[in-house]
């Protein structure tokens, strides 16, 4: 059975400008500039430029009032929002701030002018002698099928099906192994490799080819052809006491080890991987200036665009108030200066939203640089204070939600490089005299144990736990690893040299 009834509710709604603070709040300072294009390609009332005496007297206007309505009705209620619009301050409305660096007035993003990786292979492809269309087509079925490394992942039976489906080609196993072994040859040395031991002996191949080598490199070369031909799994796993039968000096292996090092196993990283990827840059949101002791912080003129609302719209407005009370009663007139007045609010929002998010984004860095001020004084992690978002929610005022959007994707310049914000936050963990420390402090001090270590001899997480002990941190060897591998540091046995 049905039934009617009522009930009263409490709901939080968020507002237009609150949705669109937040969305700003996510947009990292290189795609500020492109989020602002779209917004003045979209709403015509809005400009470049800074604020002028024309915006003189306008309210934000959001009286309600209905685009459908009576005879008998005022027209629209429009004068009564005229007469509250005329009377803000324009200054409210100018998007520009002296907290942006003066050292970076250019706000052109640099533009990469780099060969793909795919098109450096192209075009050795086309002064490569082939024979027909068919080897072409081979040809192009592998370089489409080799990887952002210049790796061919695939098989050589699967690109002889991809041929035969695609391309209507009938091919062999050995036809492409033909095409390969002559794609193999080209630059950068390596490329076209199917694993990494092909990929290595490729650029040995290569390097023994050059016509001023010396006999003691060639020497080496050839023994470390032999290392990666005969004991290739011994070499990857660092049992170097197994290198022992190849009944040479050890000093010769330990050249020939040095040769291996020299090589790249990413055959295509001096390259843009694709034309289809996009380069990333990163373009600091802030900067942070050690003046004599003091540390001064600026943001980014990109954060601060000159913004205002367009002078037409607010002329045509103040013609509708001046007009005649017979012509505004035009039902067309009226639905236009509806559209403007929407058009000018959504401007308003939008540089209202620009406003607040430039005015978060500092407090909230504020906040971080007064925290970790010993740190941006000296650069040095060890004195990094533990941080969480809760603490700086806590300084500025702001939610932690709030807080967690401003930090991600956001860095800032110091003396000490480019930092990204949510690295400065870390969890806290106590010395064993009950002082706090960051675990950052932590991971910059396993670090510097590691990287002093006797690389013939590395250290086990079990001897690395007891000398950060004695340093003072009372942690466990788990943590030990979990810290190693959060820095990309590998297990003592691959740290392992000769």
């Amino acid at each position: 059975m049905l039934k009617q009834t009522l009930s009263q509710k409490m709901l939080q709604k968020l507002s237009p400008q609150q949705i669109q603070l937040i969305k700003l709040l996510q947009v990292p300072t290189i795609s500020l500039e492109q989020r602002v294009e779209e917004e003045l390609e979209a709403n015509p009332a809005l400009e470049e430029g800074a604020a002028t005496d024309n915006m003189e007297g306008i309210d934000n206007g959001e009286g309600d009032f209905e685009t459908q309505e009576s005879e008998t009705e005022e027209p629209f209620e429009l004068d009564e929002y005229l007469n509250d619009y005329m009377e803000d301050d324009p200054s409210a409305y100018r998007q520009k701030s002296n907290s942006h660096s003066s050292e970076e007035d250019n706000k052109t993003i640099p533009i990469a002018l780099e060969t793909s990786f795919y098109d450096h292979l192209e075009k050795q492809l086309g002064v490569l002698k082939l024979e027909d269309e068919k080897e072409e087509a081979i040809a192009h079925q592998i370089l489409g099928s080799i990887d952002e490394d210049g790796y061919l992942r695939r098989d050589i039976s699967s690109i002889v099906d991809d041929l035969m489906f695609a391309e209507n080609v009938i091919a062999t196993d050995e036809e492409v192994l033909e095409i390969l072994k002559k794609i193999q040859q080209f630059d950068p040395p390596g490329v076209g490799a199917r694993n990494l031991q092909e990929c290595l002996l490729l650029q040995l191949d290569a390097k023994m080819k050059r016509e001023d080598i010396d006999i003691a490199t060639l020497y080496n070369l050839q023994l470390a052809k032999r290392i990666l031909t005969d004991y290739f799994d011994e070499f990857s796993k660092k049992h170097f006491d197994k290198l022992k039968q190849l009944d040479v000096p050890e000093e010769d292996i330990k050249a020939a080890y040095e040769e291996i090092l020299k090589l790249n196993p990413k055959p295509a990283s001096g390259f843009s991987s694709s034309s289809k990827s996009s380069i990333q840059y990163i373009v600091p949101d802030f900067f942070i200036h050690n003046r004599d002791g003091v540390l001064e912080l600026s943001m980014h003129n990109i954060n601060s665009p000159e913004l205002r609302v367009n002078d037409y719209y607010v002329d045509m407005l103040k013609s509708y108030k001046r007009s005649d009370p017979e012509q505004k009663k035009d039902k067309q007139r009226k639905e236009a200066m509806l559209f403007i007045k929407q058009k000018i609010d959504s401007a308003k929002w939008f540089i209202d939203a620009i406003n607040q998010r430039r005015n978060t984004l500092l407090s909230t860095m504020k906040a971080i640089m007064e925290y970790q001020y010993d740190y941006f004084l000296t650069g040095d992690e060890k004195k990094l204070r533990p941080m969480i978002l809760k603490d700086i929610s806590e300084i500025t005022g702001l939610d932690i939600s709030t807080i967690s959007r401003v930090v991600n994707s956001k860095f800032v310049q110091t003396e000490f490089g480019v930092k990204r914000l949510k690295d400065f936050f870390s969890e806290s963990m106590q010395t064993t005299d009950g002082e706090e420390v960051s675990s950052l402090g932590i991971k910059k001090t396993l670090k510097e144990i590691i990287e002093s270590e006797n690389k013939k001899k590395p250290l086990s997480d079990e001897k690395l736990m007891k000398m950060l002990r004695e340093k003072g941190y009372d942690i466990a060897r788990r943590t030990v690893a979990k810290y190693r591998e959060q820095l990309n540091i590998p297990v003592a046995r691959l740290r392992k040299e000769m």
